[in-house]
């Protein structure tokens, strides 16, 4: 298996495991997410998959695309409080559910943070929803710490 940059012929199996990691969500927070919808469009995915500044890597088993890293690096410009710092985002992290327990994940993992230190960057970022266990023990067994909890009141009991 190799870990790769994603290309168009790679769009159909990404929007399969975009699906799937959105009926994860779904089922975690039903109030918030649409079970069967994907968070991109065909459209999108290809100029995403063009965007050097937010490279989508793809695990690769013989044509077969096994999961996938979408990163976005970023940039956080001084401010009065803050030091300037590069930084690659993974905006979203999924293994194909009949891939799962094969090390895909880690493999996809470290070779974002490889790809990450020859881009100067400071640190990886992500953010993990807290019903999400599974995902959040493996990127705790990567080596990750939470940074910052963000939280909520939901005033809308009727949804």
């Amino acid at each position: 298996m190799i870990v790769r940059r994603a290309q168009e012929q790679d769009i159909p199996k990404i929007l399969d495991l975009l699906v799937q990691v959105l009926n994860i969500h779904a089922q975690g927070r039903p109030d918030l997410f649409i079970p069967d919808t994907t968070k991109y469009t065909v459209d999108e995915l290809k100029d995403m998959i063009k965007d050097d500044n937010a490279p989508i890597f793809v695990a690769d088993e013989d044509g077969e695309v096994l999961g996938y890293a979408f990163t976005v690096m970023q940039r956080r410009l001084h401010n009065n409080n803050m030091t300037d710092i590069r930084t690659l985002f993974i905006d979203d992290l999924c293994v194909d559910e009949h891939a799962r327990g094969k090390n895909v994940g880690r493999q996809i993992f470290e070779y974002v943070k490889e790809y990450a230190k020859t881009m100067n960057v400071y640190h990886i970022t992500l953010n993990v929803w807290s019903f999400n266990d599974p995902a959040i023990a493996f990127y705790e067994k990567a080596g990750m710490k939470p940074m910052e909890t963000v939280m909520e009141l939901i005033l809308d009991e009727k949804n």
